[in-house]
């Protein structure tokens, strides 16, 4: 077919393709232009999307600071809404399924990134305490697309690994730990969990008073999964990615932590391409697009490999600089969000 053949039937294809309204997270990356040739698009602060923007809307792509609920979608014309996210919890997909409304999102898109974060962490505790991954029990808290990733390579590196998900245990058996085992016999407990009703405050008082005594807490799911304040006065060391209240952190919280960094554990570009790359496929499906296949061009995909410990030690933090970080959100705290939309997202290595 020649080159003016095509451009025609491109051209037909779109005259006939349906007219939608769609309304972007403007601080969703790689996306600016993709589906200008198939829709009406605008883009939006997300904590600026609200009822009279989406009226007349047919869908949505957004990310956390968007809470889809009644109260903004009732009376409009969304029939899909997309999180460039692995979490819904800022989605009411009750309230979604009753009203007809497809819910996709981006599992897993970000999970390497979070392994290179928590391996970024891992190496600090180790270096504190002048010790080697054998000489630690880590406990997974939560084991989907993140939390396999993290067990894999904890193993690998040497540490003793117990796993902790309920919903797996359930569909499938297998060698799972309850979270009161967890508390009791792991040095370092990572959470990487959905947030709801189960996980809300699973970290709490309760099972902190049954934790070992010098024991770690990482969390990089979501801030309500732990009781930031319990944890904090416990006194356990704890390195946390995820706040309660977020944009806004307690200072006390803040500057008490080990890390902290501003909810950027699965930034990196990877991660971020696939997440965006992920939605727009769902999107081209529910529509009946053809840039289905469409990934960024700008960004070249990671070949995982299973790096050895004291490579990753020698390398992750000119690649995940958690420590220059946790200094800049501690000494610039009211420029949370900012820190975290301006992030200069990381490569994955591995």
């Amino acid at each position: 077919m020649s080159y003016l053949c095509k451009k025609i039937r491109e051209l037909l294809s779109r005259s006939t393709t349906i007219e939608m309204r769609v309304i972007i997270d403007k601080a969703i990356p790689y996306i600016k232009g993709i589906l200008e040739p198939y829709a009406e698009v605008a883009y939006c602060d997300g904590r600026e999307i609200d009822a009279e923007r989406i009226k007349l809307c047919d869908a949505m792509i957004i990310r956390t600071r968007t809470h889809c609920n009644r109260e903004l979608l009732v009376g409009s014309n969304i029939r899909f809404i997309a999180t460039a996210t692995i979490g819904t919890d800022h989605i009411d997909e009750e309230y979604c399924h009753k009203a007809g409304i497809t819910v996709a999102r981006a599992a897993g898109c970000n999970a390497r990134g979070v392994l290179q974060w928590v391996a970024a962490a891992l190496r600090h505790i180790s270096l504190m305490d002048n010790k080697q991954p054998s000489d630690y029990t880590l406990g997974v808290v939560g084991v989907g697309n993140v939390g396999r990733n993290v067990a894999h390579y904890a193993r690998h590196w040497g540490f003793r690994v117990m796993e902790c998900d309920p919903p797996r245990q359930m569909r499938e058996g297998g060698e799972f730990y309850s979270i009161a085992e967890i508390a009791e016999q792991c040095d370092i407990i990572t959470l990487h969990t959905p947030l709801n009703s189960d996980t809300r405050h699973m970290v709490n008082s309760e099972l902190i008073g049954r934790m070992r005594p010098n024991a770690t807490i990482i969390n990089a799911s979501r801030g309500a999964v732990a009781d930031n304040r319990a944890v904090k006065e416990s006194g356990h060391r704890y390195i946390f990615d995820v706040w309660e209240g977020e944009p806004s952190l307690d200072a006390d919280i803040l500057q008490s932590a080990e890390l902290a960094t501003p909810h950027i554990a699965g930034y990196s570009k990877q991660g971020k391409a696939n997440a965006t790359a992920m939605v727009i496929s769902q999107f081209a499906d529910f529509f009946e697009l053809p840039i289905k296949g469409w990934y960024p061009p700008e960004v070249t995909p990671v070949v995982p490999r299973d790096i050895e410990w004291q490579e990753m030690v020698d390398s992750i933090e000119q690649y995940c600089p958690i420590i220059a970080q946790t200094e800049h959100l501690k000494s610039n705290p009211t420029t949370f969000e900012s820190q975290r939309n301006n992030y200069d997202y990381r490569e994955e290595y591995f």
